[in-house]
């Protein structure tokens, strides 16, 4: 096939580009410069940063399938006046320019890369988000995605374009940035940490599994016009994520089981009462969806993803 990849850069679309060329398919992705780093004989694209303005008539000549990744991150201390405004341009008005384009250029399915934040923050212990849950999000990262989708399956009523929407909770595996990486980091050089007591449960999916599922829904009759939560399928705590990237690492993780009530008063009180809720809260995905329908499987288990992170991890610090 012929497909598109926009945020070819990113974190999952460089791996998607390497995997979709794997395959065989016909690559095409949209970049900002030309001089960023994509896969090698991949069919390259200057768009400039992405906004509602672009003309994608030339890009998406013959193109059957576009796989959407590109957005504006959640950014912990935005410094922009207006955030929403700002995630509004980039993750939806963008999105649905792209998204008329195709439909009208004949493009046959547009898979979205949305996130599993359009679902909420917090789940209740054991009563994992479904993906028909009803949620409107406050957060403007969220939101830009929410409205993104609201949008999209419009577009998709309007025409013969097929859609279909993922939404993955935290993706990690080599390269992986960020949270992850400090975690990655602080473990590596046996920093204590007062984590040794923490009891939620978290959905993490893999680059590998993520990439996989994507993927299959190219072409799956079954997965158009339908929206997926994808995880690995094995929920952990943040004191078993830890234990776990401590022993790919060769080393016992040095956690300390200080009560999460005194955690979370000390996080309060310096203002960084939304950090604890990403390290106690619990945020579960039902993805029984993707078995029991594409009938998608892991190609990855968490300890094997987690292992390939850390000696990538390695890789670059010796470099």
């Amino acid at each position: 096939m012929k497909i598109l990849i926009t945020g070819a850069t990113g974190f999952v679309g460089k791996r998607l580009c390497n995997e979709l060329q794997n395959d065989n398919h016909e690559v095409y992705v949209a970049i900002r410069k030309k001089t960023e780093s994509v896969v090698e004989k991949i069919y390259q694209f200057e768009i400039g940063d992405l906004s509602a303005e672009i003309d994608w008539s030339k890009v998406l000549q013959g193109v059957e399938v576009v796989v959407h990744t590109a957005a504006r991150v959640h950014i912990m201390n935005d410094s922009v006046v207006d955030p929403i405004t700002e995630f509004r341009r980039v993750n939806t008005a963008a999105t649905l320019t792209l998204a008329r384009q195709a439909a009208t250029s004949g493009v046959k399915r547009f898979i979205f890369i949305s996130s599993i934040k359009v679902n909420g923050e917090m789940t209740k212990p054991n009563h994992p988000f479904q993906p028909d849950d009803a949620f409107i999000p406050v957060d403007p990262y969220a939101l830009s995605k929410y409205e993104a989708e609201q949008g999209l399956l419009k577009v998709a009523e309007e025409t013969r374009m097929e859609l279909v929407i993922i939404r993955p909770p935290l993706v990690y595996g080599a390269g992986v940035r960020a949270n992850f990486a400090s975690m990655m980091k602080w473990i590596k050089i046996g920093i204590p940490l007062p984590l040794g007591a923490v009891r939620n449960q978290r959905s993490f999916v893999a680059l590998d599994n993520l990439v996989s599922f994507i993927i299959h829904c190219i072409d799956h009759p079954k997965a158009a016009n339908e929206i997926f939560l994808i995880s690995d399928g094995e929920d952990v705590s943040t004191t078993e994520l830890l234990r776990k990237v401590a022993k790919v690492f060769g080393q016992k993780a040095f956690l300390l089981p200080v009560p999460i009530t005194w955690m979370r008063l000390v996080a309060t009180l310096m203002g960084k009462s939304d950090v604890t809720n990403r390290l106690f809260g619990s945020l579960q995905v039902d993805s029984s969806k993707v078995y029991e329908l594409l009938g998608w499987k892991q190609v990855i288990t968490m300890d094997e993803q987690l292992k390939k992170t850390a000696d990538a991890y390695l890789n670059e610090k010796a470099l």
